[in-house]
């Protein structure tokens, strides 16, 4: 069968399109994202103003539309941490839901861990052993660990790449004391979840998802989108806190000009850079591994799931 993940995030409206059947690997057929960034749309209120709902609207429809076009059979639409945590959230799904007929889902921060975890424990397969999972999105910071498909432990932060710009990093480039008063605050926040992991042990294998992973991996060295999903990619601690100052001194633009990085996520890297330094140092881990699968394949594997218990 052929479906659609209608992803509602911070920063994307991203339609992945895939050819799924029970107990085989879903293979992707066509990506549609379109650049929102609800995260930097909200008032000091909390609230997603009508211009941003507007546009949301805007964004479904044509996402809609490229589903219909490309034969998906049914769409499975969830939003995520900008519409979870807006003031004025309940209004704005109601409103989707009169307008375009899309009742979205509200995944909530537990939630997009353990669906991340499950598309990195499928990815890596059971001789991965325990996982440490990573997901710096554009509203929070996802965190998972565990043996089996189920984490043990899964918590949520509000550290996403796009709020934390927004809200900490105004310049461009950011000022100096700002940046150290945000990687105080990031610190501090991880640092009063990590005991909740620690009991848990070492894990064998440390591993990041999402955009902001992807494209710090990708300025350290690691190999190109264009040489294959299976190519292994990695990032390094050391190479990260090489990255950080000169991330720290640069513009959007100059961010925009390092390889592989969008001109749409450029002015998040600095914020999603220090979270990802953070998580890595408090969790004392020194390399971790890219997974190109991360929430929208884990949504997918659990439907997938379901049809295989009915």
């Amino acid at each position: 069968m052929r479906l659609g993940v209608l992803d509602v995030g911070s920063n994307t409206v991203h339609l992945l399109v895939m050819d799924a059947h029970p107990g085989a690997r879903p293979l992707p057929a066509y990506s549609h994202k379109a650049q929102l960034r609800l995260a930097e749309l909200i008032d000091e209120d909390g609230a997603i103003g009508d211009a941003g709902v507007d546009r949301l609207l805007t964004t479904l429809r044509e996402a809609l539309q490229v589903a219909e076009d490309k034969g998906a059979e049914d769409v499975l639409p969830f939003a995520t941490s900008a519409i979870r945590d807006a003031s004025n959230g309940e209004e704005v799904l109601r409103r989707v839901e009169q307008e375009t007929g899309v009742a979205l889902q509200v995944l909530s921060g537990e939630d997009e861990a353990r669906l991340t975890f499950l598309a990195a424990r499928r990815w890596l397969g059971w001789s991965a052993g325990r996982l440490l999972v990573l997901d710096i999105g554009g509203g929070s910071l996802e965190i998972a660990y565990g043996l089996d498909e189920e984490p043990d432990a899964a918590v949520s932060l509000p550290l996403g790449a796009g709020r934390l710009t927004a809200t900490d990093l105004p310049g461009d480039p950011p000022d100096p004391a700002d940046i150290r008063s945000l990687r105080k605050r990031v610190r501090a926040e991880i640092g009063r979840v990590v005991s909740e992991f620690a009991r848990f042990g070492t894990p064998d294998h440390v591993v990041g998802t999402s955009k902001t992973f992807k494209q710090l991996a990708r300025i350290a060295g690691a190999a190109r989108s264009a040489d294959g999903l299976y190519t292994q990619r990695e990032l390094s601690r050391k190479a990260l806190e090489e990255w950080v100052p000169r991330l720290a001194g640069m513009t959007t633009g100059e961010r925009a000009a390092l390889p592989g990085v969008s001109e749409g996520r450029a002015r998040q890297l600095l914020a999603g850079a220090l979270v990802a330094e953070g998580a890595m140092d408090l969790f004392g881990v020194e390399v971790l591994e890219i997974c190109p699968w991360a929430l929208r394949e884990g949504v997918i594997l659990r439907r997938l799931d379901h049809l295989l218990e009915v």
